[in-house]
């Protein structure tokens, strides 16, 4: 069996290569959009199933049904793929969750708070391999994965805070370190989330929700 020479002195099997389906090449911008697009689905798919660091770029190129050289043309290294896809999925869960807070009336944080939690249960139930790729692979990442985590987890503790700020302004939440209080509820969500990887309760992502909201609200509540 013959091979080729990918980027970095790589090789891949040529059969491997023409096993994937013939495609076009991109040809416009919005082709090409696509293309990378599809690329970094099936990047998502497969780290999440290998893991980072036995998941090859051969792996992915077969996943994408696309060539070994096409997916370095868009991506030079799995290093640099991993780096965009962690970006990528960092902003859609941002943006899911505020687009579904939106629904709340301007200054209804308890409603906010409520809708943001179930939002994010929501999110990560319907992509459980965006659960695996923050979560379950934490540690065997190192610097990388952390510097990624990091970055999401700030955005989300950012956007917590806000609504923990403008609580207590308005007297609804107790009076509490606002970044604290913020991380204690993206801890909990995390840690729910990383649960329903190992362990099936049978619950619902709408119900594991409602039991957050519910244990961080009567736990931020003034008391009388």
């Amino acid at each position: 069996m013959s091979t080729v020479e990918g980027p970095s002195g790589a090789t891949s099997s040529v059969s491997t290569m023409t096993a994937a389906k013939t495609r076009r090449r991109a040809g416009n911008d919005e082709e090409k959009a696509q293309r990378r697009d599809e690329i970094l689905s099936a990047a998502k798919a497969v780290f999440a199933t290998n893991g980072y660091h036995a998941a090859t770029m051969a792996d992915v190129a077969r996943e994408a049904e696309s060539s070994y050289g096409t997916v370095y043309w868009y991506f030079p290294s799995k290093e640099s793929l991993f780096d965009e896809l962690m970006d990528a999925e960092g902003e859609a869960l941002r943006r899911f969750i505020l687009e579904a807070a939106a629904v709340a009336a301007p200054g209804d944080v308890t409603t906010a708070l409520e809708v943001a939690i179930r939002a994010t249960f929501e999110f990560f139930e319907a992509d459980r391999a965006t659960v695996k790729l923050l979560f379950r692979d934490s540690l065997a990442m190192g610097d990388r994965f952390e510097r990624h985590l990091g970055v999401i987890y700030e955005g989300f503790i950012s956007d917590l805070r806000l609504l923990v700020v403008t609580g207590q302004e308005q007297g609804d939440l107790v009076d509490a370190p606002p970044d604290v209080a913020a991380f204690s509820i993206a801890a909990l969500i995390g840690q729910l989330a990383l649960r329903r990887l190992a362990t099936d309760d049978g619950l619902s992502a709408a119900v594991l929700a409602q039991f957050a909201v519910n244990l961080v609200l009567d736990g931020l509540r003034p008391r009388a």
